[in-house]
């Protein structure tokens, strides 16, 4: 049998259901607002200095 002949709806492709709420471009996280690297390697560094006391 040839389904595809049968003429079934195809579905919306890779469309994403909501948007996110922190996603960049958006207001609370706007475009080039994004930390450099030796920042998010402080931060993490000293996250992982708290959490082991």
């Amino acid at each position: 049998m040839d389904y595809n002949a049968l003429g079934a709806s195809k579905k919306g492709g890779k469309i994403p259901r909501h948007k996110e709420h922190n996603a960049p471009g958006t207001d609370k996280n706007p475009f080039g607002k994004r930390p450099s690297k030796e920042e998010l390697i402080a931060r993490l560094k000293a996250k992982a200095e708290k959490s082991s006391k």
